[in-house]
């Protein structure tokens, strides 16, 4: 399979947060913009290798547009950019020097069970939303 040319984010698909998170982009995102997959799937670890990104680091946020990967904060506030009002204002914080934003990502990163554990099944999407899903 390969990446539709829609932007596709990677996500944990072991993760209560990460899987919240997906959530909530799906109702946010009205023209379906987004596709989304887990980054444990083949197609992900596929997409991961061809970037020259490990395929076993599930803590990342990975966003791919086209040619490009946008890794933690800064896939994150793509993400949020191209949502519906008044999330893309979230976005006026990519003018926060990378670093510092990566270190407060990879705080919630490290701490994310902790913040919503994983789920004791996987959340089934509403039906409107299954082709987003690779």
């Amino acid at each position: 399979m390969t990446l539709p040319d829609a932007p596709v984010v990677l996500y944990d698909g072991a993760c209560g947060l990460c899987d919240r998170l997906v959530q909530f982009v799906l109702p946010r995102d009205p023209h379906g913009r987004f596709r989304f997959a887990a980054l444990q799937s083949d197609l992900a670890r596929r997409a991961l290798a061809a970037a020259g990104l490990p395929i076993d680091d599930f803590d990342t946020m990975v966003l791919i547009e086209g040619e490009t990967v946008h890794v933690r904060s800064t896939a994150a506030l793509r993400v949020v950019r191209r949502l519906r009002f008044p999330w893309p204002m979230l976005y006026a914080l990519i003018v926060v020097p990378r670093p510092l934003r990566d270190a407060v990502y990879r705080w919630v990163a490290r701490n994310r069970r902790r913040f919503r554990p994983s789920p004791a099944a996987c959340t089934l999407p509403d039906p409107r939303w299954g082709e987003r899903f690779l």
